[in-house]
């Protein structure tokens, strides 16, 4: 029997690490699958970190990357550089996952070509076309063309199930990113990242990504003036913030946000740095949807910049709390966990609900059933 061939299809950092535990995993057994690995480099600078973190070598590039590139300029080059791709490849199943652009691009592709998609990471709702932009209708469209639905909860299940997808195309298999996330705490050195080195040791560091379409104007002009109130407040607290590539988030956050000694805007991280410091820190805030998952693994209270989140079960379980972008509440809440023992240890002891870092395993196996390899 041949091995069957599994195009897996990406072009963002956060696409790359889930995707990595998955190809890492099917690679394993090359008697039944043959994986071809296709990036469409959305973002290539970033994409490119997490590429060579994980050792892995593209057989496809489709480059597609350009200065102030719309999303319609992002669909439009990746359907026509992936056409002929897959026509070469005819592969039995193109695997995406998630919801950025270029994971709805490829699954469009593929389904044009009438080739099986898996969808990583599938369910995901807000039930608000606009939070986030454009991701929540791009996993909407993906559902809607994929063929199996590995839902990483079951209130992901539950959402596919609602919106009526086939319950017996639907898996829930945990989240890939906690399989990347405790793979990289085993690789960890004993080096530091530089940043970590200008920090106080007897501060408190916060670690602040923010990078969202919808929080871009007045809502990161509020987040931005709340963490100097915030450092303000608080003498014993630093805050580190890896400042996204975009223009529309570096420049507000240099405008309000330079020239503090207690704060210090990096550059963005590589995977392995960014584990580690914050590994180092005391909580994190957050618009980022990844970081939900994976601080909880490492005991990090989360305070979510957004109106609205895709995992309600962090929220839930007690992992993270939905603050919304209006500074008086982010103030409020940040304050809170700082002053609070007991409010601080009952976050950071909730038990994470995204998984046990075996959902590659468990996709694998699925695959070998549907492909009958």
């Amino acid at each position: 029997m041949r091995a069957k061939k599994i195009v897996v299809a990406f072009g963002t950092r956060p696409e790359a690490i889930k995707l990595a535990p998955v190809i890492k995993e099917l690679r394993r057994y090359p008697k039944r699958f043959k994986v071809v690995v296709l990036v469409t480099a959305q973002h290539r600078q970033m994409l490119d970190t997490v590429l060579e973190l994980f050792a892995l070598e593209p057989d496809y590039d489709l480059g597609i990357m350009m200065t102030n590139q719309s999303l319609g300029d992002v669909v439009v080059r990746i359907l026509q550089r992936i056409e002929p791709v897959l026509k070469k490849e005819r592969p039995d199943l193109v695997l995406v996952q998630g919801d950025a652009t270029s994971a709805f691009a490829c699954a469009l592709a593929a389904y044009y070509q009438k080739i099986p998609i898996g969808h990583i990471e599938a369910g995901l709702r807000t039930q608000d076309k606009y939070q986030p932009f454009p991701e929540e209708v791009n996993r909407r469209f993906i559902t809607t063309l994929a063929d199996l639905h590995f839902a990483p909860t079951g209130w992901a299940r539950m959402n596919l199930i609602e919106e009526g997808v086939d319950r017996r195309r639907i898996f829930v298999t945990g989240n890939t990113v906690i399989d990347a996330l405790k793979e990289i705490v085993r690789r960890q050195g004993p080096g530091r990242v530089p940043v970590l080195n200008t920090i106080n040791p007897n501060n408190r560091l916060l670690l602040v990504t923010i990078h969202r379409r919808e929080n871009f104007g007045r809502p990161l002009t509020g987040i931005c003036q709340a963490l100097r109130q915030i450092v303000r407040l608080h003498p014993d607290v630093e805050i580190v913030f890896p400042v996204h590539l975009n223009p529309m988030v570096r420049g507000t956050v240099r405008t309000i946000l330079s020239n503090h000694k207690r704060i210090h805007l990096i550059p963005p991280l590589d995977y392995l740095n960014f584990i580690q410091v914050l590994k180092s820190s005391y909580l994190v805030l957050t618009d980022s949807g990844g970081i939900q998952e994976e601080a909880p693994v490492l005991g990090k209270p989360v305070l979510v910049l957004r109106n609205r989140t895709e995992r309600p079960e962090a929220i839930e379980a007690g992992t993270a709390k939905l603050l919304g972008t209006e500074p008086a509440r982010i103030i409020r809440e940040t304050s809170i966990l700082l002053k609070s023992k007991r409010c601080y240890q009952k976050m950071a002891r909730a038990k994470s609900p995204f998984g046990d870092g075996r959902a590659a395993k468990r996709i694998r196996e699925i695959l070998t059933r549907f492909l009958a390899c």
